[in-house]
């Protein structure tokens, strides 16, 4: 039997049983689909995106369900970097998936047994309201819920970084949230700004990882996940103010919130889910200015926000 016919570990808490998909992808592609044959993290992307493409083609899924189609192709997405493939490689395997789905006819058996099982696969998904995605170093805590007049995390990951605390991510009551971090400096010092520093895709197609810098088990610390300045890009953050008491940090009472613009969230969710970002709190020192600088994972990004977006349609 294939993998896919076992329990996705990638796919955290409340996941879609993976069977519907290994049978419905194998009803729509047919015997002339190979990949779906072999038991890897290529093949399990090519999966969810010859589906995702024949949903959005057909119009074959509710809102709701389109969205968990999106959330479960993109965490495959991430599975299939943290696997080793390589960003064009996908792109590429998306590219075959999105042929595959349009060369069957939307009303032939074979798309409606798919679609049916797709459904049967993700019952319940529209009403689960947490998920968390755990990374190599630091998890992404998804929650859809939220109350009406207070602000909470949707999508957020905290850390620490010397004696300061921040968290960060995707924020807001009800419907769009925005990207923010929240820090708390124990010494009362004030950051006047913030940017979010991130790898240029179009100056550095692929991430970089220093693996001389692994530890005994292997695992990379944020710092060397980061490729050099010259290869990065810089967010500034578009606006301040004091943090509401729902997003500090754990054991925090007061702290700092900085708000990114929305294309800082679709940049961080492009990049691959083994790399790192870092967000340079810039203080006001006699001699210039001084930063100090917290990383966070990029890890899951894109699957948590597709998983958001099925509490705000």
């Amino acid at each position: 039997m294939s993998s896919l016919g076992q329990p996705d570990r990638s796919l955290g808490e409340g996941r879609p049983p993976a069977r519907g998909w290994a049978v419905a992808a194998a009803a729509l592609a047919l015997a002339a689909a190979p990949m779906a044959a072999h038991a890897d993290a290529a093949a399990t992307f090519y999966e969810r995106a010859v589906m995702a493409a024949a949903g959005d083609r057909c119009g074959l899924f509710s809102p709701e369900l389109a969205s968990a189609l999106a959330a479960a192709k993109a965490q495959a997405h991430g599975a299939a970097l943290r696997a080793g493939a390589s960003g064009a490689s996908l792109d590429e395997t998306e590219q075959r998936a999105r042929a595959r789905a349009g060369a069957v006819a939307c009303n032939s058996p074979d798309i409606a047994t798919a679609a049916a099982r797709v459904r049967s696969a993700f019952a319940g998904y529209s009403q689960l309201q947490k998920m968390s995605y755990p990374g190599d170093t630091a998890d992404w805590t998804a929650v859809r819920g939220s109350p009406r007049r207070y602000a909470i995390w949707k999508l957020s990951q905290a850390t620490r970084f010397g004696w300061n605390s921040a968290v960060f991510g995707l924020a807001g009551r009800d419907g769009p949230s925005v990207l923010l971090v929240v820090a708390n400096f124990p010494d009362n010092a004030q950051p006047f700004t913030a940017r979010l520093v991130l790898r240029d895709r179009s100056l550095a197609p692929e991430p970089f990882l220093n693996h001389i810098q692994a530890n005994a088990a292997g695992t990379l610390p944020l710092s060397a996940r980061m490729p050099p300045r010259g290869a990065t890009t810089a967010v500034l953050a578009e606006a301040r103010s004091g943090a509401d008491g729902l997003l500090l940090p754990a054991g925090a009472r007061t702290g700092v919130a900085f708000r990114f613009p929305k294309s800082a969230a679709d940049s961080l969710a492009g990049l691959d889910p083994r790399e790192a970002v870092a967000i340079d709190f810039v203080f006001a020192g006699a001699n210039g200015d001084q930063v100090r600088t917290a990383y966070f994972e990029v890890g899951d990004f894109a699957a948590g926000r597709a998983f958001l977006a099925v509490a705000q349609r």
